[in-house]
């Protein structure tokens, strides 16, 4: 199975850079993973913020294929413990499924057309937190999923 992860636009803070790329290269060890990172539109007075998540969502949807199954990180996603999320990304591993894509929205989320082609929406936490953050807790609960999938000692109930 690939693990695929779409950002919208790049990663500007350095220590969020040290982290994604140390959990990234954990991961390597683990399972197939990839990340695309998808060019933000800069918001400005001539631009609705429709037009921004339209436009975004447009070339988030380039990237997909028909068979991914396709989660967003959505504040009105589910929750999910750990070790439920662990169980989500065991069961994609041995249902068949070849690509699971995972995105992570630009400042003002996703377009209509991104919700309706997500298989399932999942939220990180009920507090809000900067898009660029997310990406760094998120593959960190990435690598942690797998750390319990193999039964190893980096997660501790």
């Amino acid at each position: 199975m690939n693990i695929n992860l779409i950002l919208i636009g790049k990663t500007t803070e350095d220590h969020i850079k040290e982290g994604f790329s140390i959990y990234q290269e954990r991961l390597t060890h683990y399972n197939n993973f990839s990340v695309k990172v998808v060019p933000e539109i800069k918001f400005n007075k001539s631009q609705s913020v429709q037009y921004i998540k339209n436009t975004e969502g447009e070339a988030i949807l380039k990237n997909i294929q028909n068979t991914d199954y396709v989660v967003l990180l959505d504040e009105n996603g589910i929750q999910k413990s750990s070790r439920e999320f662990a169980a989500i990304i065991s069961n994609k591993l041995v249902s068949g499924v070849k690509n699971v894509v995972f995105i992570i929205g630009g400042a003002y989320g996703f377009s209509e057309d991104v919700y309706k082609r997500a298989d399932q929406k999942i939220s990180l936490s009920k507090m809000t937190f900067p898009h660029q953050l997310v990406r760094l807790i998120f593959i960190e609960q990435l690598y942690r999923a797998f750390t319990i999938i193999k039964n190893e000692k980096y997660h501790h109930d």
